[in-house]
């Protein structure tokens, strides 16, 4: 992130906090139903690079930074984007109908996740979404969803984002781009995309996912690829 000249926006699904990380790792010996076995999180939290990761995010959006958390975690990204400069607007809910249930059975299942919304840039924060309210509902299972990585996340979820707060030809960057998602949903839809990624291989994944989308899609006119994954 230090190397690159500020964009447009950042959106960004960093890993979890360490008391998530714990018990997620313990998540695969709790099932109960005979379903497939959860894939173990094989990433460090964030807990230990928040506020470098955030100052960076700050610095580098000229427009909405997104960042995707637990509910734990909303207190201290909103002290952290506070702390580097940025407007902190909400915490916004992805509402999961499909979410798993509580497989132990000793307490509710987490249906939902929580996403902030700070504004970065200058003057009014601006979006295309009217007076909506920040919840978004979708499922985390789709015919897309690939499944290799253990916390991807939906295209049509990001593709709503993207339109709620972004215009055509717009730049977003994922510092945290895991498998790549947001990059679909931004080359989909007329968007320009950075991503980094510090696992070689779900890089590599994210570049195969996206170089997939645009090739199967229709409505993306050829010389528009270059420009999109330049």
């Amino acid at each position: 992130m230090p190397t690159l000249d500020p964009v447009d926006h950042v959106f960004s699904d960093p890993p979890y906090e360490d008391d998530v990380h714990d018990a997620k790792a313990h998540a695969k010996a709790l099932r109960k139903d005979k379903g497939p076995n959860l894939k173990e999180i094989d990433f460090a939290s964030i807990t230990g690079i928040r506020d470098a990761a955030t100052k960076e995010m700050v610095r580098l959006s000229n427009g909405w930074l997104l960042v995707f958390c637990t509910p734990e975690g909303v207190a201290a990204w909103r002290d952290a984007i506070e702390t580097h400069g940025a407007k902190y607007k909400r915490a916004c809910v992805w509402v999961k109908p499909d979410a798993a249930p509580q497989f132990n059975g000793q307490g509710p299942a987490q249906g939902a996740e929580m996403m902030i919304a700070a504004w970065a840039g200058r003057g009014h924060a601006k979006w295309f979404a009217g007076g909506k309210r920040g919840v978004w509902t979708c499922n985390t299972n789709s015919r897309g969803r690939d499944g290799t990585h253990p916390t991807e996340k939906p295209v049509k979820l990001m593709t709503d984002l993207i339109f709620d707060f972004t215009s055509m030809g717009q730049t977003l960057l994922d510092p945290f781009m895991g498998s790549g998602t947001t990059g679909i949903a931004a080359a989909k839809n007329g968007r320009r995309f950075i991503g980094i990624e510090k696992d070689p291989r779900y890089f590599d994944l994210a570049c195969r996912r996206i170089e997939k989308a645009i090739a199967e899609d229709m409505f993306i006119e050829e010389w528009k690829q270059g420009e999109l994954l330049a």
